[in-house]
């Protein structure tokens, strides 16, 4: 059983930047790829980005590539998202899933979940 820990959210004037960890417990870390997704008020659950494995390869949705970025260290078990250029769309709680099958953009691919950091961007 894998245990994720989210931290680093909180508010932030647009523009600006904050950096998201996802810390894991319990597993092989590197044997999953991790994901971000975040839900806003009244709003599904949406893909943000992910990272394979090794790190290797990265893939992100067309509303946050180039100001968002994943990465991880499998070292400290830990995946990290780099957010920059922030908007006050990008409000939303963001929650880091692991996953060890196929389909990176979707919400049931992922087996463990964290329980979420808040992300406010104040326009």
């Amino acid at each position: 059983q894998v245990q994720l820990v989210e931290s680093g959210g909180g508010l932030v004037q647009a523009g600006g930047s904050l950096r998201l960890s996802c810390t894991a417990s319990g597993g092989t870390f590197s044997s999953y790829g991790m994901g971000w997704f975040r839900q806003a008020p009244g709003k599904e659950r949406e893909f943000v980005a992910a990272i394979s494995r090794s790190g290797a390869n990265t893939y992100y949705a067309d509303s946050v590539n180039d100001r968002f970025t994943i990465s991880r260290d499998n070292t400290k078990n830990t995946a990290y998202l780099q957010m920059s250029s922030l908007k006050p769309e990008d409000t939303a709680v963001y929650y880091c899933a692991a996953r060890n099958r196929a389909g990176i953009t979707t919400t049931t691919s992922y087996d463990y979940w964290g329980q979420g950091t808040q992300v406010t961007v104040s326009s």
